[in-house]
């Protein structure tokens, strides 16, 4: 193949854009009965969502169903061709199959149509034609219909893949606030991303204890104080009184804003010198709740305390760096 002009890329992109624009503008008057009719059916489904396409349609079913998977809709995608071949053993009678063909009579599809009957699993489409075999067998069918395809040949599934794929979203999100689903739930099964992990780790994953929490006693030296601060590493120690109760933190911004005052430091005691109280959090908190309170007051270190007031722990920026919370 020879190019016999200079291309104009820049508006082939644009009338791609505009053309698929307008076949995800069509679908907004298809959210109708049909559609939650098979919101319905998905929300009764006592088992999972089996997602089936052939080719581009196969691709757009896979993200399908790994979109309703991670919000809430247990899913998964198989391929029709290999259903034929045993993997229709991965169907139930409890699960709701939704089968994605542009034309509804993909041969490999309406192979398996009768089995999928057979064994009682209700059937959604999203088909290009009303007027398909998929169509007519389905409870429901979600019209993904569009009045041309952006590729200029009409043959590359292009704007029929666009629609298909927006439908599917619609599809999970309506099933998403239908079930209340939350930022915690997300959480849960995506706890290897950025998002699970502010989400689920908590301050007392990984806050430091032990002999790892500086920590002095009322009546401390501030020159004991500043060696405690140097043997732990947070840039900061924690204040406790004789029952463990916290009582204040000795920063590095403290032992700043102390040496502006010219106090001796081998004479002066920690509480002359301190921030009494201060901010803390519980261990029970999200990690990112801790960053929030840090980010907020311009700190760097967190003591943490229990429901009594008893020091149990602290963290600090780079300990949520680490977490990849930050």
């Amino acid at each position: 193949m020879t190019a016999t002009t200079s291309p104009d890329y820049r508006t082939s992109a644009l009338r791609t854009i505009r053309t698929e624009r307008e076949a995800i503008e069509a679908l907004e008057s298809r959210i109708d009965g049909a559609f939650t009719r098979a919101c319905d059916v998905i929300m009764a489904c006592k088992g999972r969502v089996v997602v089936t396409g052939m080719g581009k349609s196969g691709h757009i079913g896979n993200k399908i169903a790994a979109t309703l998977a991670s919000t809430g809709t247990p899913a998964f995608f198989v391929h029709p061709g290999e259903a034929s071949h045993g993997d229709l053993g991965m169907i139930t009678g409890e699960d709701v199959v939704i089968g994605i063909s542009n034309s509804g009579n993909t041969s490999e599809l309406v192979t398996i149509l009768p089995l999928i009957k057979r064994m009682g699993a209700p059937l959604i489409s999203m088909t290009g034609n009303p007027d398909s075999v998929l169509a007519k067998e389905a409870e429901a069918n979600l019209d993904v219909s569009v009045a041309m395809e952006a590729c200029p040949l009409g043959l590359a599934p292009t704007s029929s893949t666009t629609a298909t794929l927006v439908m599917g979203d619609a599809l999970a999100v309506a099933l998403l606030e239908a079930r209340g689903f939350s930022a915690e739930d997300f959480a849960f099964s995506h706890p290897g991303g950025s998002l699970g992990r502010r989400l689920l780790l908590k301050v007392s994953d990984i806050m430091h204890t032990g002999e790892r929490l500086p920590t002095v006693t009322e009546g401390t030296s501030l020159s004991s104080a500043l060696l405690e601060m140097s043997r732990k590493g947070l840039g900061m120690t924690t204040v406790v009184d004789g029952a463990g109760k916290l009582v204040g933190v000795f920063t590095d911004g403290d032992l700043r804003r102390t040496l502006d005052k010219a106090i001796d430091i081998r004479t002066a005691s920690i509480e002359q010198v301190m921030t009494r109280g201060g901010k803390t959090i519980g261990g029970d908190h999200l990690a990112a709740e801790a960053l929030n309170i840090m980010e907020e007051r311009k700190i760097n270190a967190l003591p943490v305390v229990n429901d009594q007031g008893e020091l149990v722990g602290a963290i600090n920026m780079h300990d949520l760096l680490r977490a990849g919370v930050l």
